[in-house]
Order: structure tokens, then C-alpha cells, then sequence
């Protein structure tokens, strides 16, 4: 018989030493609703963490409160969502009269922590979206806080769950090229959405931990969960040469420059509707531009970016960014006493690609779950064999199925078993950020970062 709410809150909440380990089940029953509260209702927040729940999961769940400084804005998101709830200006009026069991953070990332905190203070399990936070400093006070307060965080981690991650984690974990030694992983983002983190607040280290922080945690948590181990050592090069303060072709704003006519990157945030409602038509009450000229001066996140890890259990990972590249896609390689395995996505010139490099991001967010399951390749290559090709069946859309499938988990099938251990925790998200912000100490130092001195973990060589 399936555990109440009430009691699955209370059981995962004895997982204070999730600090340690990654929660494995969302159980949340069938006697009530989960009551949940979401603050930030900027697009993540409203689509993914907002509109998708209240279309998909109504049944099983309820938004008793959605939370905003931008009044504007958390109207349209009220609206968006389809939600049937109060909104707040104030995150603990909020959680005071709604009483929420669970609240959902998607905010600026520089400003997780403080409702991630105040959250679990305040007696509520927390699922925060990445990056967990954007330095040592509050990584370690997250942590603290969920240990003290005796209740749970959880990090939405989408990206395990795509079916071609998780048939990488597969042979990993069967040994198919042996025992792994390394990792080549490269990620390159387009000059449509590369460019977008410029625009925004990513581009200033104080508010997003660099991309670094902002986007890597994303790979570093793959890459974390596919090597099976922890960080140890960190080492790191990046600079800022294409963006920001490398042109003096700039202007105010897109819609108030006076290179419109001349500007490759310029883009009329008005013809978007969704966009102007969310962002462009509530300027007026905090002041954030959403369509910010991505050459003026206040940037100061790195553009190309590169690392080289160590792992506790000896693997070693050579990693690079490029953010204003003509493709958007990846490539990972790994080599093990038996073998190699190869794997890439998106790359035109290995597949016959019938999406244009602008839609390319859109598709990947993409929530509708009208994909059409296509198969993509891996590469095993063993030791004096030939290569063989796996074919896997997966969607390009929600981040390659991965959103679908870390919802059904959280809130359908939480009492299956997964052995691929997809389920994160705040000891995989305190991770996956220590790497990125090792590496801008690197940088900023020209020494080596270890991770075991910015904070009380010690990394552990195999994960739990």
C-alpha cells in the first residue's frame, strides 16, 4: 500500500543524510494532494516547473502559492500556468498562509539559496532547479540548513534521464570498454543560444557564477553520474574575447539601438509573444531587460572556457564550452582499459538534420510530448574488434525526454526502482557547482583548486 503525502514527506525528510546520498523515490501517494509553492515565475519557473505540472499532474498535485518580486510578471505567470492559487510578493507571507509540503525554486540563481534556506527553515521539502547555488559559501550553508532542519532538498537534474544519457550510464556501468581512465567532453552552444546568456543576467558573475556554474552543472552532473565518483582537483582556463566588452557595437537595448539594420545578433523580442508578455511588457516594475545588448560593458562571465578534473577515483576529464559557436550540439569520448566509447548529439556534419541551427534550441525545450522517437548512435569500440553501433530510440524535444521522464519519475512512478540512480540529490547538485566554481578559482588564481577545500565535503570515489 502506497504511503500518504503526509508520510512520504515525513520518510524522505529522515534523509537528512541526503547531504551524502541522492534521494531514490518520489513517493507520493494517493490519499491527497501535494501542496506545492513555486517562486520565480520567470520562463522555467512558469513552463517546466509551472504550466507542465498543472497540465500533466493535477490530479495528483495543487499550486497553493506562486511567488515573484515582479507583480507584473507573477500576474502573467498566474495566468500562463492555469494555476488556481494566491500570489506573493513575499516569499514568507507565502509560506506562512499556503503552508505548502513542497516549494519549488527557480529565481536567480544567486538567489537560490536564500529561499532554499529559508524553505527548509520554515518546515518544507525544497526542489530547486540548477544550479544549486554559485559559490562555496552558500553551497555550504545549503547544505547545513537541510541537515538542521530535518527536511529534504532535491535538484531537478533533467539531463540523466534522456534515454541516450541513460544508454551511456548503462554501458558504463557494465564494464563494456572495461575499466574507464578517461573522458573528452565538448559542448558547444550556437550564436542563437549562446547569445540569450549573454542578453540576460547570466552574463554578470554576481549574478549567475558564470556559465561556468549556470550551464556546466549540467554537464558536470552527467559527467559525475556516467564516471560513477566525485571531483578531487580542479584546473582550469577561460577568457572573455567575443562578447561584451570585444566590440564597440553596442547599443542600449535590441529594441533601442541604432544597429538594428547591421547587427547579426539582433533580435525584436516583441514578435515573440510569450517573451514580451513575460518580460518586456513588466520592465516597468523591476527594471530587468530581457533583450540586453550582448556587447556592453557589465559582462564579465568568461565566453570560451576550458578544464581539466581529476576524480577521486583516478579518471581524468579534459572539458571545454564554446558559447558562440555555428553548431549547437556535444561530443563525449571515453576510454577504458578495454575500449572507447563514442557519443555525440546534434553534430550536422554526422547526421542528415532536418532542424535549422535558430530552432535548435526551441525544439530542445520544447514541452508539447509530440516528438517523434527517433534513434541516435553510440559508438563501442573495443580493444582489437571492430566498432559496433547502438542504436537509441529517444526524443529531441524536453532535453532529449529527459523532462518527461524526471516528472513521471517524481510524481507517477516514484515506487519503481531505477538502477540507474538518476535521482539527485543536494550532495550531486553541491557537486556538480563546486566543479564550475573550482574552475574560476583556477582561473583566477593559475593554481589548482581542490575540491575537498571549499567546503566540508570530501569527495568520494565511488558515488553512492
Amino acid at each position: 500500500m502506497k504511503a500518504s503525502r503526509r508520510k512520504f514527506l515525513t520518510s524522505i525528510s529522515m534523509l537528512a543524510a541526503a547531504t551524502a546520498m541522492p534521494i531514490n523515490q518520489f513517493n507520493f501517494g494517493s490519499k491527497e494532494k501535494l501542496k506545492i509553492a513555486l517562486v520565480g515565475t520567470g520562463i522555467r519557473g512558469i513552463t517546466f516547473w509551472g504550466k507542465r505540472l498543472v497540465d500533466e499532474y493535477a490530479d495528483i498535485l495543487e499550486f497553493v502559492g506562486l511567488c515573484d518580486i515582479n507583480p507584473g510578471r507573477l500576474a502573467y505567470g498566474l495566468e500562463y500556468t492555469g494555476a488556481k492559487c494566491t500570489t506573493y510578493t513575499d516569499f514568507q507571507k507565502m509560506i506562512k498562509e499556503a503552508k505548502p509540503n513542497l516549494v519549488i525554486v527557480t529565481t536567480k540563481d544567486s538567489n537560490h539559496h536564500q529561499f532554499i534556506i529559508k524553505a527548509l527553515e520554515m518546515g518544507c521539502d525544497v526542489l530547486t532547479e540548477k544550479p544549486l547555488t554559485t559559490d562555496e559559501v552558500k553551497c555550504e550553508a545549503i547544505l547545513q540548513a537541510e541537515k538542521k532542519s530535518g527536511k529534504n532538498l532535491i535538484v531537478g537534474f533533467n539531463y540523466r534521464w534522456s534515454p541516450y544519457n541513460t544508454k551511456i550510464k548503462e554501458l558504463l556501468a557494465n564494464k563494456t570498454i572495461g575499466k574507464l581512465t578517461s573522458v573528452d567532453f565538448h559542448w558547444y552552444l550556437n550564436t542563437y543560444h549562446g547569445a540569450s546568456y549573454f542578453r540576460r543576467w547570466h552574463g554578470q558573475m554576481e549574478s549567475s557564477g558564470s556559465l561556468w556554474v549556470h550551464k556546466a552543472t549540467h554537464h558536470f552532473d552527467l559527467l559525475n553520474w556516467w564516471i560513477n565518483s566525485e571531483p578531487a582537483e580542479v584546473f582550469a582556463f577561460g577568457d572573455l574575447e567575443f562578447y561584451g566588452k570585444n566590440s564597440d557595437f553596442r547599443g542600449e537595448n535590441c529594441r533601442n539601438c541604432t544597429h538594428q539594420r547591421s547587427c547579426d545578433f539582433y533580435w525584436d523580442i516583441n514578435k515573440d509573444t510569450f517573451l514580451k508578455n513575460l518580460y518586456a511588457d513588466q520592465e516597468k516594475y523591476d527594471g530587468y531587460i530581457r533583450d540586453n545588448c550582448l556587447f556592453r560593458k557589465e559582462i564579465n562571465i568568461y565566453d570560451k572556457m576550458s578544464a581539466q578534473v581529476k576524480y577521486a577515483n583516478n579518471v581524468q576529464l579534459n572539458y571545454s564550452l564554446t558559447t558562440y559557436s555555428p553548431l549547437e550540439g556535444w561530443r563525449v569520448a571515453f576510454n577504458g582499459t578495454e575500449g572507447r566509447i563514442e557519443a555525440w548529439m546534434d553534430i550536422p556534419y554526422y547526421e542528415d538534420m532536418d532542424i535549422s541551427q535558430a530552432e535548435m534550441h526551441a525544439k530542445e525545450m520544447d514541452q508539447s510530448g509530440e516528438d517523434i522517437m527517433q534513434n541516435e548512435p553510440i559508438i563501442v569500440h573495443n580493444l582489437w574488434k571492430d566498432f559496433q553501433t547502438v542504436q537509441v530510440e529517444m526524443e529531441r524535444g524536453g532535453h532529449g525526454g529527459g523532462d518527461q521522464r524526471l516528472q513521471d519519475k517524481m510524481f507517477r512512478t516514484s515506487e519503481i526502482a531505477d538502477p540507474y540512480g538518476r535521482t539527485a540529490g543536494s550532495r550531486d547538485g553541491a557537486m556538480s557547482v563546486l566543479i564550475g566554481i573550482a574552475a574560476r578559482k583556477s582561473i583566477e588564481s593559475g593554481q589548482a583548486i581542490k575540491i575537498k577545500d571549499l567546503t566540508n565535503l570530501n569527495p568520494k570515489v565511488k558515488r553512492s
